[in-house]
């Protein structure tokens, strides 16, 4: 390789490192071409699979001020240059070296932290951020839904629900901490709630 192209080359890997949220490193000795493809395609959307020199890596790596491939570029090296959640990048690795016994996760780095391979396998274990914020999203639209419905009933069915409540919290204190999620209600706030009418605006109104 020409020195113009090796230039090159280290000017890449280095943009490749300063504008990714983690890079992971791999040993590929023995797999195909047609492997290499499938595994470019099991890394999802946030996630480039490089073949990468390890000496012009090395030099790259430290341009960048990354230290954590020190003393694990050796034999075929490919990096996995990560933008965004790592989460399907650090799964479809993991599940490819599983099926492909070639395929070796030496390492990594995630925010500028070194990662083991133990530490990686742990991110693949995680939920995507898409899951979470997902799950997030249901939860606080059924609390609001809810809220919205008792805040919207009749003061006095409102009183008899807190009233309820206020009973079950002095009989387990627990509820005042969040222990409520696994305690149901007492039968009173429980029929209280199922007799809470819709939010306001839900019904129709007559004309006139």
């Amino acid at each position: 390789m020409a020195r113009s192209d090796k230039a090159t080359a280290v000017a890449e890997l280095v943009d490749e490192f300063r504008s990714s949220d983690g890079a992971l490193l791999t040993e590929y000795r023995g797999l195909t071409v047609r492997q290499l493809q499938e595994l470019r395609r099991a890394l999802g959307e946030n996630a480039t699979y490089a073949v990468v020199k390890n000496t012009l890596t090395k030099i790259a790596a430290k341009e960048a001020g990354v230290d954590a491939f020190d003393g694990l570029l050796a034999g075929p090296s490919a990096i996995a240059f990560i933008k965004g959640d790592p989460v399907e990048a650090a799964k479809g690795l993991r599940d490819f070296a599983r099926a492909n016994s070639p395929l070796v996760i030496k390492g990594g780095v995630l925010d500028g932290k070194p990662l083991t391979p133990g530490e990686i396998a742990k991110i693949a274990d995680l939920e995507s951020r898409e899951v979470l914020l997902a799950r997030l999203a249901g939860a606080f639209m059924a609390s609001l839904q809810g809220a919205v419905s008792l805040f919207n009933a009749p003061l006095s069915q409102f009183a008899r629900v807190a009233g309820a409540l206020q009973a079950k919290a002095e009989q387990d204190p627990s509820i005042l901490a969040g222990g409520a999620a696994s305690t149901p209600p007492s039968d009173d706030a429980a029929a209280a709630l199922e007799a809470v009418p819709p939010a306001a605006g839900a019904e129709e109104t007559p004309e006139g």
